[in-house]
């Protein structure tokens, strides 16, 4: 079932887009046949785990039990991919696979929540305090994209992405996998119904029914990674131009080997979900994963890492001009770290969103450093499309 709301509607939660899994999902049209997805990975990914510096002599000292085992698949004599990841292989070999590491955001104070607005409203200030309008940057695109209309957004799930609100009129769309209620929920149903002779059967009844259906494939009702992909994909192919949505659970203080095995691959396949739906529009189509900052470079004694600054940035679509790593590495060494303790940010995640915009849409640098981004300076980045 989906459900379309507008942008002002009053919209109620349910327990499928509560998911801290698979969040929010948004939709931009745009003129023209290229297509642009940003997926926003909350809870600050480990790019130093997603893309491997084996080539970096400091690298398996400071990550003794996550650098151990596979070791990941080679990509360019460098870097390596986590195993989890390997199902993407193919589209780095084809040239629709790419990364830039060493990238964040100028915010530096390590708070998921203020780094995930930052990230998603594109400012400059190092406090993380957003710009005076409290939107976001894909929304401030699209109103610079000639031809974009007056609707030019729909969101998907609980709760609106601040990326994609704005002056640019949207909606929502939700895919309503669970409509289950949260345990809250249905212990104050519990009371109102089972204390009313009348209503207290049939409720009884009711959850009788919802708990013989929570016993199916898939008992927490979260949306499956290739799920996501293709309901993306469809409304890509459909009216719309400009996705955005969120994929959560990256942020892994223990037991990082095996949290990170699972999100990789649900990330993989939702890819690989968005390539196979898109067939032919793969081609004009490019995606962008972004997070809100990196973690340590050294692994904790739980087996796990804590919030960092640099971090990696992962793009893929056959409008990218992929098999390679984008930006300057600046070494693991602890005289290289930021305070002796995160990867060293040498780029502005930014400037490669930037970039992008540029050349899916044909938006003018001045546009992006002033309107767009507010403070960027796109200095030498390079072009991600083809």
């Amino acid at each position: 079932m989906d459900l379309l709301i507008s942008r002002r509607s009053f919209l109620i939660g349910c327990s499928a887009a509560a998911s801290p899994l698979i969040t929010r999902i948004g939709f931009a049209a745009a003129p023209g046949e290229n297509r642009l997805v940003v997926i926003v990975l909350r809870g600050a990914m480990d790019g130093l785990d997603v893309l491997r510096p084996v080539g970096d002599p400091a690298y398996a000292s400071l990550r003794p039990t996550l650098a151990e085992g596979e070791g990941g698949a080679p990509l360019d004599g460098f870097f390596a991919l986590h195993p989890a990841a390997a199902p993407l292989l193919p589209l780095w070999q084809t040239g629709e696979l790419g990364f830039a590491h060493a990238v964040a955001t100028p915010y530096r104070r390590r708070s998921h929540f203020t780094g995930q607005d930052f990230l998603e409203n594109g400012g400059g200030a190092a406090d993380g305090a957003l710009t005076p309008g409290r939107d976001g940057w894909l929304n401030r695109a699209i109103g610079l994209i000639p031809g974009a209309g007056p609707r030019a957004g729909v969101t998907v799930g609980r709760e609106r992405m601040l990326i994609l609100e704005g002056a640019a009129d949207t909606a929502h769309w939700m895919p309503v996998a669970d409509p289950r209620l949260s345990a809250q929920g249905r212990l104050l149903l519990d009371e109102l119904h089972g204390a009313d002779p009348l209503f207290a059967p049939v409720w009884t009844g009711a959850q009788a029914l919802a708990t013989e259906t929570a016993a199916g494939p898939n008992p927490k009702g979260d949306l499956a990674a290739t799920d996501i992909g293709t309901h993306v994909a469809a409304r890509l192919v459909a009216d719309a131009r400009i996705a955005t949505f969120s994929l959560g659970g990256w942020d892994m203080h223990q037991g990082q080997a095996r949290l990170m095995a699972d999100r990789l691959a649900a990330l993989a396949q939702t890819v690989l979900a968005l390539r196979a739906g898109l067939g032919a529009h793969w081609g004009t189509t490019l995606v962008l994963a972004m997070t809100e900052f990196g973690r340590t470079a050294r692994e904790n004694g739980s087996g796990g890492t804590d919030h960092g600054t640099g971090g990696a940035m992962l793009m893929a679509g056959g409008a990218l001009r992929g098999g390679r790593v984008l930006g300057r590495w600046p070494g693991l060494a602890e005289a290289d770290l930021l305070n002796r303790r995160d990867l060293m940010p040498t780029a502005d995640v930014r400037a490669h969103a930037a970039q992008a915009l540029a050349g899916m849409f044909g938006l003018a640098r001045g546009d992006l450093e002033r309107v767009v981004f507010p403070g960027l300076d796109m200095g030498g980045a390079e072009p991600v499309l083809r």
